[in-house]
């Protein structure tokens, strides 16, 4: 969080009275480790995003510690769905932990503690704009970190909150390269995060020179009242390069903390984030005057907050997170074989890499495939009658700049032919491409390999294409045999003769029996 207002009231003590154990008899539960495969965070090896709320700072007398307690991290998991809480601990600003290292990392343990009992994972944040600055002090830090949570799955350590105008490769990789080899050391796949230059926003820049290792996912912020579709420019570029983001930070309203609520372009980054499965935190759980607060000033420090009790923005905030969704897909244990010509429903894979479904607003409903990136693919088991040209066609939305579908043999064999997606402007907004492509005879695996992600597919069609015009036939118009309504008139159309007119609603006409010679898909023009 860019810092541009003088912290204002005074340490309230973390209390652990709320606390809220995951199971009964206090035996604690557990989630699923987290990892790091290509572009894409895992729980438990599934491609998994989750939504929750980031903290204030953590320092003496800056009016969010008293949020720094048991009970504000068991409301937030009860009312508000949360499935992540950032800690925010200070570093070298008054009352940060360079000053207080005993009173901040209590109240970090407070919360820690907390979201490990209510089944949370928890981010750990160097929260710092000058973290290399501070290199000892974070190695130190972080390996008692990792010494007392490294064999807990919920924790996660971000290194870096929001470095400012520094060079990736020259400052903050270095910097983090010798904070993540401590926790190394100690703690072997804990998921880490980084922050990137110019607040955390230019990801694409650590893209270009990733840091080597395991389980490293880079932070991206966005403040929805200055961020927009140019940021998330940056961020497809730094998923297309193939590093995984973690967006630690994000406000509906300007980047200094305050203003008023863009909520057409949250609701934009909250498209984003969930097509491309980003995990996420909003900015801030505290009752601090400004328009980032989710809490208006004097909200109860122990959570039990009425909608009365929250800002505009974090009122915003809960419907989003709480209405996250769960983003796991498992491919199905089988799947049916199908005749051409078909419509095959996308969601309806035999077998996937990378994709996730969700539930789709397209016309009839039901499910899509979405959170598509560079190199994910699907496969379909086909039966398809004789050699030959065929029409596919896609099912198709992107928010994003689009993408390229190839159609290929499964398994990395013949490449059938290529079509471009275009951007629809929503994840929802649905068109229609397709393409010709040569087909051989018999049973067989078609996969859908986005050569370029961002977008999403609710079905497939494969069909023959029409016969060729000298093949096919013309029906006057007047040689009807029945019809009700209409009168014939001449025509001055190329050809001559006559057309049929005055036609009104309900009118119509019919024509002697027609010889269709296979079944198929034909195309019928008027």
């Amino acid at each position: 969080m860019l810092l541009f207002a003088t912290p204002f009231r005074r340490l309230t003590a973390a209390l652990i009275s709320g606390l809220m154990l995951a199971h009964a008899g206090g035996a604690l539960a557990d989630v699923s480790p987290l990892s790091v495969s290509g572009n894409k965070v895992l729980a438990g090896g599934q491609p998994a995003s989750f939504a929750g709320n980031s903290l204030f700072w953590s320092n003496n007398g800056w009016g969010g510690e008293k949020y720094y307690n048991a009970g504000t991290v068991g409301w937030l998991k009860s009312d508000w769905k949360s499935k992540v809480v950032r800690v925010a601990m200070g570093v070298e600003e008054s009352g940060g932990y360079l000053q207080d290292p005993v009173g901040n990392k209590a109240r970090l343990k407070a919360v820690v503690d907390a979201a490990i009992a209510n089944d949370m994972y928890v981010i750990i944040d160097w929260h710092t704009h000058h973290a290399e600055n501070y290199r000892p002090q974070a190695v130190a830090f972080f390996e008692e970190m990792a010494r007392t949570y490294g064999k807990s799955n919920h924790v996660i350590y971000e290194v870096y909150n929001e470095p400012l105008n520094v060079s990736w490769s020259g400052t903050i990789k270095p910097y983090a390269q010798a904070v993540i080899n401590a926790i190394r050391a100690i703690d072997p796949d804990n998921l880490i995060i980084v922050g990137t230059p110019n607040w955390s926003q230019d990801v694409d820049a650590a893209s270009r020179d990733p840091i080597s290792g395991a389980n490293i996912a880079y932070t991206l912020h966005f403040y929805a009242g200055d961020h927009g579709q140019w940021l998330r420019n940056k961020a497809q570029t730094a998923l297309n390069n193939g590093i995984a983001l973690f967006v630690t930070e994000w406000g509906s309203v300007r980047a200094s903390g305050d203003g008023d609520v863009s909520e057409a372009e949250t609701w934009a980054w909250v498209d984003f984030m969930k097509a491309k499965g980003i995990s996420n935190a909003n900015w801030a759980l505290n009752d601090k005057p400004e328009g980032a607060s989710a809490l208006v000033q004097g909200a109860n420090a122990q959570g039990g907050w009425s909608a009365g009790q929250l800002t505009r923005s974090g009122a915003l905030a809960k419907q989003i997170i709480s209405g996250w969704p769960g983003t796991t897909t498992t491919p199905p244990a089988g799947c049916s074989r199908v005749s051409v010509p078909a419509q095959l429903q996308a969601e309806a894979f035999c077998n996937m890499s990378g994709v996730q479904v969700e539930t789709t607003t397209d016309t009839d409903g039901g499910s899509n495939v979405g959170y598509i990136d560079n190199g994910d693919w699907m496969t379909y088991d086909v039966n398809v009658p004789a050699a030959g040209s065929y029409t596919l066609r896609y099912r198709v939305a992107s928010a994003a700049g689009g993408g390229t579908i190839q159609m290929e043999r499964a398994g990395g064999g013949t490449v059938y032919g290529t079509v471009n997606v275009p951007s629809t402007g929503g994840w929802q907004n649905w068109t229609t491409v397709s393409h010709t492509v040569n087909l051989p005879a018999g049973q067989q695996t078609l996969a859908i390999v986005a050569k370029t992600g961002g977008f999403n597919v609710n079905w497939l069609d494969i069909s023959r294409p029409s016969d060729p015009v000298g093949n096919g036939i013309t029906i006057q118009g007047e040689n009807f045999d029945a019809q009700y309504g209409v009168q014939t008139e001449a025509t001055t159309d190329s050809g001559g003769g006559l057309n049929v007119g005055y036609l009104d609603a309900g009118d119509w006409l019919s024509y002697p029996s027609v010889n269709i010679p296979t079944a198929g898909s034909y195309t019928v023009e008027y």
